[in-house]
């Protein structure tokens, strides 16, 4: 059996990779997010400055990508919001039960996202058009919501692995 899970884990470098794209990605979106915001400020205050109309748009477009994004990275750290006041009086195997079914859990969200978001940005997201730039679709509003379920899905996939593993190796903290 340790030997499934060597083999296994030797896929990891693929999710740091993952994990580094996605997290590079997050910081761009904020630095456009910084530029346009500023550009936008000091449009408004110094004359020589343009204000470009669609800033706004662009800004809240951005912001979207960059929260779903994030909550997808926060889930390969751990840091999702879960609730552990129970978990000193629970035994163990009972938490480690609990962890795998929650992460199976937003598995299932992940693929939700993933079909019913990739549904909206086609069929709604498809016909709109951003109202300040009347060439660029909605589609690109719609669209953090299945990126980020597959972002999602792929750290949840080590997630659940991670947890069936614990049931099978013990680790160094637990001997």
């Amino acid at each position: 059996m340790k030997s499934f899970f060597k083999a296994v884990d030797s896929i990891k470098p693929a999710y740091d990779v993952v994990y580094k794209a996605v997290l590079f990605v997050c910081k761009l979106l904020l630095v456009a997010d910084i530029l346009i915001t500023s550009t936008s400020v000091l449009g408004r205050y110094v004359s020589f400055v343009p204000d470009p109309s669609w800033s706004e748009e662009v800004v809240l477009t951005l912001m979207a990508y960059m929260a779903v994004l994030s909550a997808a990275l926060a889930i390969r750290r751990g840091a999702h919001i879960r609730m552990t006041a129970f978990d000193s009086y629970l035994p163990k195997i009972v938490i480690r039960i609990l962890d795998l079914l929650s992460d199976i859990g937003i598995m299932c969200l992940a693929v939700v996202m993933i079909t019913v978001g990739w549904q909206y940005a086609v069929k709604i997201g498809g016909v709109g058009y951003y109202t300040s730039l009347p060439k660029l679709s909605r589609f690109w509003l719609y669209f953090p919501i299945p990126m980020a379920g597959f972002a999602m899905m792929v750290f949840e996939l080590e997630a659940i692995y991670n947890h069936i593993k614990s049931f099978f190796i013990k680790e160094e903290s637990e001997l």
